[in-house]
């Protein structure tokens, strides 16, 4: 088991963890019922950072942030000397905290994307883990929500006994969200993005050699190109620009961010 702790990329503090660290945090929390802001990250994840100041706050906040993507780990390891051997996948996290959850006997609930997705995920959920109960599931309302739909939902899922709160809706809204409905629920909250359509099976994961290499982006390009070449082709590069300012100044990077006036929820 690994963890370092947190280390900062680009201003942005990302935890030093493997699999194993990061779960059992987030069990531990869901035992307890403590309220537990948790993301993984990969570039794009990291860059909605570096270019608001006001998200910066919100993700230095978090109080477990995996290195989603290989670049991501491959920053921590250069910059830092971490020495992870592999990234903590949103998806693959997701799948390992449900086995946890299954076996320890503690309820899950899924937040986000929309029905027809949200149906064929409980379903294959708890058939590959048939101990898993799933507390509830909720589709988003793609809009911001008001402050009373905000506390009837969280009021909706603390009801629903759920320990561990799922969230699918997109980077940066699903960090917004878990970020500002940490104060209403008494359990983990863990932003997960596209492992929602992944796990319903609408959407197809890239092969292991093109994650393992850190390709895993020209994949998800070629399957939207229209929603993500400005993702990939701009912030990719950007990314790496910056990567090797950090390097050569190590304080380039040494702005937490500002905290947000207004409330930004997005539902």
């Amino acid at each position: 088991m690994i963890d370092h702790g947190k280390r900062n990329v680009l201003g942005i503090g990302i935890s030093a963890v493997d699999y194993a660290a990061a779960v059992d945090t987030i069990i531990d929390a869901a035992h307890n019922d403590r309220p537990f802001k948790v993301s993984a990250l990969a570039v794009h994840g990291v860059m909605t950072g570096v270019l608001d100041p006001a998200h910066r706050w919100r993700l230095n906040a978090f109080d477990l942030v995996a290195p989603d993507g290989q670049p991501v780990r491959w920053a921590l390891n250069a910059l830092h000397g971490t020495g992870l051997r592999s990234r903590v996948y949103g998806p693959t996290l997701m799948l390992r905290v449900c086995r946890r959850a299954a076996e320890e006997g503690l309820p899950i609930y899924l937040y986000g994307s929309r029905p027809e997705v949200l149906a064929p995920l409980a379903e294959n959920l708890t058939r590959q883990f048939p101990g898993l109960r799933i507390g509830g599931s909720r589709p988003s309302l793609f809009r911001r929500s008001t402050e009373d739909e905000k506390h009837h939902i969280a009021q909706e899922i603390a009801d629903s006994g759920s320990k561990i709160v799922f969230v699918g809706l997109g980077c940066p809204r699903q960090e917004v969200w878990v970020h500002e409905y940490a104060g209403l629920l008494p359990c983990p909250a863990i932003a997960v993005g596209a492992a929602f359509d992944f796990h319903a099976g609408l959407l197809k994961q890239a092969p292991a050699w093109m994650q393992d290499s850190g390709m895993e982006w020209l994949y998800r390009l070629a399957q939207e190109p229209r929603r993500l070449w400005r993702r990939y082709l701009l912030l990719n590069p950007l990314y790496l620009a910056l990567f090797a300012t950090q390097a050569i100044r190590p304080t380039a990077f040494s702005d937490r961010g500002v905290e947000p006036q207004t409330s930004e929820d997005y539902a």
